[in-house]
């Protein structure tokens, strides 16, 4: 049977703000391979888009166009390899919801709502979040950067997941903070609800979306927009 309404969440900035548990395995690994550490704000920036693109990006110099200093193939898997074993021990440090969520998400549950995630980050690592943060119950798919052979911004990403979920596009909603999960939802023509100060280096104004959220608190209003649908 066809859901009523199901809605997508990316998790890095939008349900949790993952940013310092992020940032000290961030930092933990560029101190380890000899890498100056980088300000807070602009690690959040290069999240989006998974562990490897975040490590690779951090290491390489726009002006110069190379490598800050020259490293091997080999090393960059090795940096990659030992930021996730470092944050996957340090997942849930100092990591909180963002504001709203539990609430939103009881309200979404008690009106028969269907939830999923689709999250860059590797499918472990967002379960153990998810269970660990207390909100994994309320989800019915969890899918990560590895869950299948593709990744936001990739559509198949969303549409996959509508798919073993038995929704369809029309009535499914997108709810993120960045670029990539606005690209996403509109290269499958998917309502898309931004939440502002996410984990980006565009500005709100540059993103694509139909909302904009400060947070989950009074979401419940907007969702109703389109059950009235």
């Amino acid at each position: 049977m066809k859901q009523k309404l199901t809605i997508l969440f990316d998790l890095d900035g939008t349900l949790v703000d993952t940013a310092p548990d992020l940032v000290n395995a961030h930092r933990h690994v560029m101190k380890k391979f000899g890498f100056a550490t980088k300000a807070a704000e602009d690690i959040k920036k290069l999240v989006g888009k998974g562990a490897k693109s975040l490590i690779y990006n951090s290491i390489y110099d726009p002006i110069k166009g190379k490598d800050e200093i020259f490293t091997d193939e080999k090393t960059k898997e090795e940096m990659v390899k030992e930021y996730l074993d470092y944050y996957g021990k340090n997942i849930n440090i100092e990591s909180k919801l963002i504001e709203g969520v539990t609430s939103f998400l009881d309200w979404c549950k008690s009106n028969s709502l269907s939830m999923g995630v689709c999250t860059n980050k590797q499918e472990h690592l967002a379960i153990d979040l998810l269970k660990k943060i207390k909100i994994y119950d309320y989800f019915e798919y969890v899918a990560g950067s590895n869950t299948f052979d593709y990744c936001k911004p990739d559509p198949r990403h969303l549409t996959t997941v509508l798919e073993i979920m038995d929704g369809s596009i029309e009535k499914s909603i997108m709810i993120g903070d960045s670029e990539t999960d606005a690209n996403t939802a509109y290269n499958c023509n998917m309502k898309f609800i931004l939440l502002e100060d996410g984990y980006t280096e565009k500005k709100v104004s540059e993103i694509h979306h139909d909302y904009l959220i400060k947070n989950f608190i009074g979401l419940d209003k907007i969702i109703n927009k389109y059950l009235d649908d």
